[in-house]
């Protein structure tokens, strides 16, 4: 009794100690105050001066741009990577799987430095492409990870079958393996979007200067003077569409699965 209590505190302050910051963010995200801690009543002001702050909104854009453009190119790598891999030999699978293995668990500051050396080495000018590069690389791998369990759980015979009824090998992949393995593949796409959503030291080393995200504008703003009151009201929209999206997920899942015990119940495969 005793160390299920203590465990729950354990829990519960752990939890605390991650979500109080970002409520007190929320919370003072709606009153005109300039400091965290002075209400000076309900507000949207910094809301309004939000969209008002061109530099502040060009960085979201900049943000928004290269993680979606990272994650597709991710995502249509890594799950070409993915379904070579597994069709492939098992000597040549475990050699990829264990290169695989090296931007997970590799520092991302040794990723950003040997690739802004390589540029330098090409003669690259730093840019959006040098900055792509360097987002896919740290993404890539993930994608991988995501979609390799969809491809054991899927048919091993159904390609094959796909083929031996006359199906050309391309057809076979878009109308057999990919809708398999599509859970997959968007959480792939889903977990590089985050990660490059939130990246700061890729994009520090392998951005064009005038080429600014949230992070390094902020980091670039603290650096001189106090953060603008108004990413209090920039942080509270991103946390709520993630726990929109987070929240929305999970009921469509739940959802999803309900509906399939229904329909093996009626068909009598469940007891």
């Amino acid at each position: 009794m005793v160390k299920k209590v203590l465990a729950k505190c354990y829990i519960y302050l752990i939890l605390l100690l991650m979500y109080l910051p970002i409520l007190v963010l929320v919370v003072f995200s709606f009153t005109a105050s300039t400091n965290v801690g002075d209400w000076t009543g309900f507000s949207f002001k910094l809301y309004v001066d939000l969209f008002k702050n061109q530099d502040l909104m060009r960085a979201v854009w900049n943000t928004l741009l290269i993680a979606f453009v990272s994650a597709i190119v991710s995502t249509i790598l890594g799950t070409l990577g993915a379904i070579g891999t597994y069709y492939s030999s098992k000597k040549t699978r475990k050699v990829i799987e264990t290169m695989n293995q090296i931007p997970v668990v590799n520092a991302e500051i040794v990723i950003a430095l040997s690739l802004a050396v390589l540029s330098v080495a090409l003669s690259w000018k730093f840019s959006f492409f040098t900055l792509l590069v360097g987002h896919v690389v740290l993404t890539i791998a993930f994608v991988y990870l995501n979609v390799k369990p969809k491809l054991t759980q899927m048919d091993p015979f159904a390609y094959e079958a796909a083929l031996d009824l006359g199906a050309k090998p391309r057809y076979a992949l878009y109308k057999v393996v990919l809708p398999d393995i599509m859970p997959g593949i968007l959480s792939g796409f889903m977990i590089s979007f985050t990660l490059s959503l939130d990246d700061f030291v890729i994009t520090q080393y392998l951005k064009e200067p005038s080429f600014d995200t949230i992070s390094t504008y902020i980091q670039g703003i603290i650096a001189k003077h106090p953060i603008p009151p108004e990413v209090r009201a920039l942080t509270t929209i991103i946390f709520l569409v993630v726990l929109v999206v987070v929240v929305g997920t999970t009921v469509y899942n739940n959802y999803k699965a309900k509906n399939f015990v229904k329909k093996r119940l009626k068909k009598g495969e469940l007891e």
